[in-house]
């Protein structure tokens, strides 16, 4: 079953929120402004410390305009939620639900991405058992979550060389030092800092991605 919405020809941006977003309502005006600004496969929204009921009205204000303009709305780490809210599907860790609870919780047609470190025995697991996308980091420092592993970018290359399941690359990725998972063969890079936290701000990270990811390995 193929799912287009994660597919991807070349390698593509895949956005992560940041882990608190105060105001919502005034936020989704810089997250409409960033998505426009050049080519965004997915948004995983990652929120930290909230309820359901806080996370389920996050994702209200920022999924519509997101999925308007053709982005995979992932949740993570909530399966249940991820399919309540009417988001495109759920990223899980290993920590989280396995992906047999996250199948069934967002259906056959919903995106399931899985956290695999810089295993490539549970990344070649999580493939044979259907996931959508597996997940390789930390591959740089990063300030935005606690990474318990450092990947190798050749981890890159030995998954691009054998399986067709699509592999994201994570963890500390910026403009200036994503080219060589570009050319390892990532077909998507998540992001989050190295976007929001970007000098000239997000909308001018997300143009420069994009002229890097234009342009290939």
């Amino acid at each position: 079953m193929t799912r287009p919405a994660i597919s991807a020809d070349s390698c593509r941006l895949y956005l992560i929120t940041p882990p608190v977003i105060e105001k919502p309502f005034e936020w989704v005006k810089t997250l409409e402004a960033t998505l426009d600004a050049g080519d965004v496969a997915c948004l995983q929204i990652r929120l930290k410390g909230l309820d359901d009921d806080a996370i389920a009205r996050v994702v209200d204000v920022l999924r519509p305009p997101a999925q308007r303009r053709g982005v995979a709305v992932l949740l993570n780490d909530r399966p249940d939620l991820a399919f309540e809210t009417g988001c495109d599907g759920v990223h899980v860790g290993q920590s989280d639900a396995s992906y047999k609870a996250a199948r069934q919780a967002v259906g056959p047609e919903g995106i399931v991405g899985i956290t695999c470190h810089d295993s490539r025995h549970l990344a070649m697991e999580a493939g044979e058992a259907g996931a959508d996308y597996v997940a390789f980091g930390a591959f740089f420092p990063t300030e935005t979550k606690d990474a318990p592993t450092r990947a190798d970018i050749q981890i890159l290359d030995w998954w691009h060389g054998l399986f067709t399941v699509p592999c994201v690359a994570i963890g500390g990725i910026t403009v200036e030092n994503c080219r060589p998972l570009v050319t390892a063969g990532a077909d998507f890079l998540a992001v989050s800092g190295g976007v929001w936290n970007h000098a000239e701000g997000p909308e001018a990270a997300v143009r420069a991605f994009a002229k890097i990811l234009a342009e290939g390995a």
